[in-house]
């Protein structure tokens, strides 16, 4: 997006990291991602990826990008090391905020009430929010995705789920909206 001259800003615990231990750590996931991804490969859609190799090769290319303009991100304040639930900006920072793989993948491991404080820090900073996708790292649809609209909701979110084009994650192609009304 920066590239597209749109005003972006990633947060992430890791961006405490220098380059070189962001290198070091991709270094040692790697194999054991391809290797879960191998051993997982029905979960997967296979189209626009058409295997598992492809799919190590475009991450670490993806990888290769983010670690070219790390630096220089970090610098412009376009790389934040901060994590939900607590975000250290001001009300109404952002038009929207996106949170990928993140809330609902992991809800056997952070509890309801950790995606609820996250997605009212999430609504605090901006106007709207996605979350992608609504389902758990093991591809099966997330138990808080319901309790999390409805709590959204009594805070007085509109609340949405829309269908995407991009479906790598079988089933993995719905997005939660949620939005203040005031028109973004």
């Amino acid at each position: 997006m920066t590239r597209r001259g749109r005003q972006v800003v990633s947060c992430d615990p890791l961006y405490h990291l220098t380059t070189v231990e962001i290198k070091r750590r991709i270094a040692e996931t790697y194999d054991e991602v391809i290797r879960q991804t191998r051993e997982n490969k029905e979960k997967f859609v296979w189209n626009h990826v058409t295997s598992v190799d492809e799919l190590g090769r475009l991450r670490l290319e993806a990888m290769s990008d983010f670690v070219s303009d790390y630096e220089l991100g970090k610098q412009e304040g376009r790389y934040i090391a901060a994590e939900l639930p607590e975000l250290p900006f001001a009300p109404s920072s952002f038009d929207l905020a996106l949170c990928a793989h993140l809330l609902f993948f992991y809800s056997d491991s952070l509890p309801l009430v950790f995606h609820q404080q996250a997605v009212d820090e999430l609504c605090r900073v901006a106007r709207e929010v996605r979350i992608f996708p609504l389902l758990t790292h093991n591809a099966n649809p997330s138990p808080l995705a319901t309790p999390i609209a409805e709590h959204a909701a009594r805070a007085g979110w509109t609340v949405s789920i829309a269908k995407v084009p991009y479906e790598f994650q079988r089933g993995g192609n719905l997005m939660m909206k949620l939005s203040n009304g005031t028109g973004v």
